[in-house]
């Protein structure tokens, strides 16, 4: 048998670089999309495995753990497809399109954008299910508007997010303190210092970048007049149909699983097509299949409009499959834990430790493009020494939070930002540049680290009590 060898920092570190390199050329020069150094990333990684005694057999059961972790975000994508699809059929997404257009006011759109996508956000706890129905409608509306598409995009990603982040149906947001060890009220709770003024902040930087383009929409009026009688000509626009959102903020409030909720809303809309625009049964199926085709002959409509499907997801799905495959190899490798490993060599002082939790939740980010690892990992790698340093869970549970559920969506080859991609219709690499919010997430948790702000300690009194406690009852059982 051929020994397995140590991996040293800077071999680890090679698929990062690759990943790195391969990225910037196919965005900047080649304009290839990211699958290309995806796929070179999990070839470098295999060689290495190769190279220091891994057999295939190894490389076989990573890939397998990491395609693994998004098999349910892949189901969803696909009901997704089809939600985006029967919506348009029904009518439901040119509504809200409709009522947007007529009573939304040009001077403050772009910050409602991010405060509505995020009331909805936090209504049903998914950030995928708000972009791909308010997220789309609110982009058609700034489309008609005149706004620019990454600006609008952003506004979506940093409400849908917001909500991901805060709400107690979230699945990140649980899946954090779960892996920390601290209640779930105390985890959300303590997100509130970054969190809200992170985005308040943001709402007021859209504000300011809002008045440059509202001026100027004061002159697209004749479009927007197209785009209402166009939606009117074409659609039976009635405020009924906004019942089907509300009902799935309904069903998402009961905690009703996913997976079944979506699809159900899914199926409703395909009838409500039926009902409300007169659609046949092979036209609302074919929109849950292939999206729905918009031929009202305003350029502008169609584009906003064809849209959805299931099959419109493959190349989403590909990507993220893809992605993960590559954390998974460099899990199974041990490529991920060396480089983390030595960041866990440099924590001198508390500062360090918060610092290093917030960098390891966003360079497993990074790495694989997957939310859940990048939560994971580090908020198991740290947990012990969160203790050992005698700080709250709830410090790690907020940093694992903020580098996995929102920096990522600063990586351009990540599950969330080629989501978003495909949804909203706007490369990565264009409405990053415009998401404030995360940003200033990961600014405010690296100054409350630095400074101590917020950084709760554990009592060691109360925690000695409970110690005691624990273990009286467990003699007395």
């Amino acid at each position: 048998m051929k020994k397995e060898k140590n991996i040293s920092l800077s071999v680890s570190l090679l698929p990062v670089f690759v990943l790195l390199l391969t990225g910037a050329l196919s965005v900047f020069k080649w304009k290839i999309g990211m699958l290309f150094p995806l796929i070179s990333s999990v070839i470098t990684t295999s060689i290495i495995a190769f190279l220091t005694g891994k057999k295939w057999s190894d490389l076989e059961k990573g890939l397998t753990k990491g395609i693994s972790v998004v098999l349910q975000p892949v189901m969803i994508l696909i009901i997704v497809g089809s939600i985006i699809g029967t919506w348009i059929a029904s009518g439901t997404i040119p509504t809200i399109i409709f009522y947007g257009l007529k009573f939304i006011s040009p001077a403050i759109f772009i910050p409602l954008t991010a405060v509505l996508t995020a009331v909805v956000s936090t209504s049903i706890g998914t950030s995928f299910t708000s972009i791909a129905t308010v997220g789309i409608a609110l982009m058609a509306v700034g489309n008609g508007m005149g706004f620019p598409a990454p600006l609008t995009a952003s506004a979506v990603i940093s409400g849908a997010f917001f909500g991901d982040k805060i709400s107690p149906l979230s699945d990140t947001t649980n899946i954090a303190p779960a892996i920390a060890g601290c209640d779930l009220f105390e985890h959300v709770a303590h997100m509130l210092w970054d969190t809200v003024p992170a985005f308040l902040i943001s709402l007021i930087i859209y504000y300011f970048i809002n008045l440059k383009y509202a001026a100027a929409t004061l002159t697209e009026t004749a479009t927007v007049n197209s785009l209402i009688i166009g939606l009117e000509e074409a659609f039976y626009i009635t405020p009924v149909l906004l019942i089907l959102p509300l009902f799935t903020i309904f069903l998402a409030a009961r905690k009703k699983p996913a997976v079944p909720t979506l699809m159900s809303v899914s199926l409703i809309g395909a009838f409500a097509a039926l009902v409300f625009q007169n659609s046949s049964l092979n036209q609302a199926l074919s929109a849950f299949t292939f999206g729905y085709s918009s031929e009202t002959g305003i350029s502008m409509l169609d584009t906003m409009l064809s849209k959805g499907g299931i099959t419109s997801m493959g190349g989403t799905i590909i990507l993220m499959v893809t992605a993960a495959s590559l954390g998974g190899l460099m899990k199974e490798t041990g490529v991920l834990d060396t480089i983390l490993n030595k960041v866990m060599t440099m924590i001198k002082k508390d500062s360090h430790l918060n610092l290093a939790a917030l960098f390891s939740s966003f360079f497993v980010g990074f790495t694989t493009g997957a939310q859940m690892l990048a939560i994971i990992i580090p908020g198991n790698l740290f947990a012990a020494s969160f203790s050992e340093h005698n700080l709250h869970s709830k410090n790690l549970s907020r940093a694992v939070e903020s580098g996995g559920t929102l920096g990522i969506t600063l990586v351009p080859w990540s599950v969330p930002a080629i989501f978003a991609s495909s949804m909203l219709g706007v490369r990565p690499i264009e409405f990053i540049p415009f998401l404030f919010f995360p940003m200033l997430v990961l600014l405010f948790n690296i100054f409350y680290s630095i400074t101590g702000i917020s950084i709760t300690k554990i009592d060691k009194n109360k925690s000695a009590e409970r110690k005691k406690l624990k273990t009286a009852l467990s003699e007395k059982l």
